[in-house]
């Protein structure tokens, strides 16, 4: 009988697979035109199966970025005390996407604003939770308590304007020709290219 650990693994294999199943397959043919059971079968397993994992194909997006969001939050607090705000927030995200094998679905398919029923209502949510996140990660960095408002302001500040950053990097190249085949060396690139614009 497999033990808990062992169970637990291979869950988040299972998962893993099918959310780089989905990304390979949305960049090649599109969201609207992949369906679960074109996921599941390219992740290897059933569409019984796919639906253990997510109830549909846009929440598979939406639970990716829900489980982005901490390890990126988690990544920044790691980044090397010496390094720049932006250049920090930078480098964590391609330390995130560097753990996948392909790139995270939500950089193939931009917000989930046009993928779900709730649109308008799940985008605000996950920007709310994603920025309050790395506002939280920030404040940690800049050492800014509640006695230290101006560094809180600039952790604020820091934080959104990266953020801003990733949501101009999705607005503009998702969805595009250049993002059917993107590579991680592309993705490392498109990252590096929207903090760079925050400098300009």
């Amino acid at each position: 009988m497999d033990s808990p650990g062992l169970r637990e693994r291979n869950k988040q294999k299972t998962r893993r697979a099918i959310e780089e199943a989905a990304a390979r397959l949305f960049g090649e043919r599109g969201f609207e035109h992949t369906t679960v059971r074109d996921i599941a079968t390219a992740a290897g397993v059933g569409e019984r199966t796919f639906f253990r994992y997510f109830p549909s194909k846009e929440s598979l997006i939406v639970g990716q970025v829900r489980d982005l969001i901490p390890r990126l939050a988690r990544l920044l607090r790691e980044r090397p005390a010496a390094e720049a705000p932006y250049r920090a927030m930078c480098n964590a995200v391609l330390t995130l996407a560097g753990e996948h094998d392909v790139p995270p679905a939500i950089f193939i398919t931009g917000s989930p604003k046009d993928l779900t029923p709730n649109a308008s209502r799940t985008d605000r949510f996950l920007l709310r939770d994603l920025e309050q996140a790395v506002t939280a990660a920030m404040e940690e960095r800049l050492g800014a308590g509640e006695d230290a408002p101006e560094l809180r302001l600039r952790a604020a500040v820091k934080a959104r304007a990266g953020v801003s950053a990733l949501r101009g990097l999705l607005a503009v190249h998702a969805g595009s020709t250049l993002t059917t085949s993107l590579s991680m060396k592309q993705l490392a690139g498109l990252v590096e290219d929207a903090f760079a614009a925050l400098d300009d």
